[in-house]
């Protein structure tokens, strides 16, 4: 596969050591180079994220592998080397990420060049659908979707809704002074920063759309990430957040919960229903 996408003959391949099944094989070219490997397993999957790594990258901000080959079903990536997190790292991270929301996007939900309006996010069906104003978008098209299909799915009972239904009937109010839509990965947890053995942060698996740049911040707070102080203080010193950013994370973590319910279950739906009463009572 990596030979007939890249023209390239393969002389060794693996899975990285301990990795899931399914996960992307790390594959060596002719001439030494090593690059990752990974299928889609969804229809349209490969396409939206290569879609979205290009569109990332396009932006001269934040790094991101550079993709080598791909068709339907497969694509080759470029591997990164990994080392430590370190302050300077962190720092040049944020400045980064901020140009990277700077460059824009045409509408929230704007889907990137090329890339199809279904789309992903991990393993659940996102859809890119552009909107206007943020607040609409965001209840239409990120929560109430996914608030459903938990409901549906008796992963999350209906008096458990509750609390994020009023959410979404406040979003105008709750949402803070508003902004042009960013770039965002929009899939930025921890596990898809790559700290670099060269000192340089790179993006993985993109679930990139239009949207507001709060939520990549938001994201990478909700599973933890390293020197995340510093991160900020980078981001920060080159765009600063409007005031009351800080109350509204859990609204902006709303989302990537609501699809970690749907995806795996009760065990995320305290941390749904916390994040939602904690948007109201901020």
């Amino acid at each position: 596969m990596a030979s007939r996408l890249t023209g390239r003959r393969v002389t060794a391949a693996r899975a990285p050591s301990g990795a899931p099944a399914g996960a992307p094989a790390e594959v060596t070219l002719e001439g030494g180079t090593v690059v990752m490997v990974k299928r889609g397993d969804a229809p349209g999957s490969v396409r939206a994220e290569v879609a979205g790594l290009r569109w990332l990258g396009a932006a001269d901000a934040v790094r991101v592998p550079a993709v080598l080959g791909h068709d339907e079903r497969w694509m080759v990536i470029e591997r990164v080397p990994t080392g430590r997190p370190d302050g300077t790292a962190a720092l040049r991270f944020g400045r980064a990420l901020a140009a990277l929301h700077a460059a824009g996007a045409p509408a929230f939900g704007a889907p990137p060049p090329g890339g199809p309006e279904a789309a992903y996010i991990g393993a659940a069906p996102m859809r890119n659908a552009p909107a206007a104003d943020w607040p609409t978008w965001y209840s239409e098209h990120r929560v109430l979707p996914y608030l459903r299909a938990a409901v549906d799915a008796g992963a999350l009972r209906p008096a458990e809704a509750a609390p994020i239904e009023r959410v979404c009937a406040r979003l105008p109010d709750l949402a803070g002074p508003a902004e042009p839509p960013a770039r965002l990965h929009g899939d930025l947890w921890n596990g898809n920063v790559l700290w670099g053995a060269d000192g340089e942060v790179r993006l993985i698996d993109p679930a990139a759309h239009g949207g507001h740049r709060e939520t990549d911040l938001a994201m990478l707070r909700l599973f933890g990430c390293p020197l995340l102080d510093r991160v900020l203080a980078g981001y920060t010193e080159a765009a600063p957040l409007a005031d009351g950013w800080r109350d509204r994370v859990g609204l902006h973590q709303l989302f990537p919960l609501l699809v970690h319910v749907v995806l795996f279950g009760r065990g995320y739906t305290e941390r749904a229903v916390a994040a939602a009463r904690g948007a109201l009572s901020g």
